[in-house]
């Protein structure tokens, strides 16, 4: 495990604390690995690749 060190709106850290609080994480560290892997996930490059070709495709030629 790596250990990081991030800043975080108050905004969004009182969010996560009350996921925590509300038991649908552990702990914050459960909260912030869960919302950093799925980030990761849904950023692969090829992923993107798709979306952006897909997001060119429609700009140029429409949805018509």
């Amino acid at each position: 495990m790596k250990t990081i060190q991030a800043q975080l709106s108050e905004k969004i850290y009182e969010k996560a604390l009350d996921l925590v609080n509300q038991g649908w994480f552990r702990d914050e560290q459960d909260i912030f690995s869960e919302a950093i892997r799925r980030y990761v996930d849904s950023h692969r490059p090829d992923l993107m690749e798709t979306f952006i070709g897909d997001d060119v495709k429609w700009g140029l030629h429409g949805d018509d």
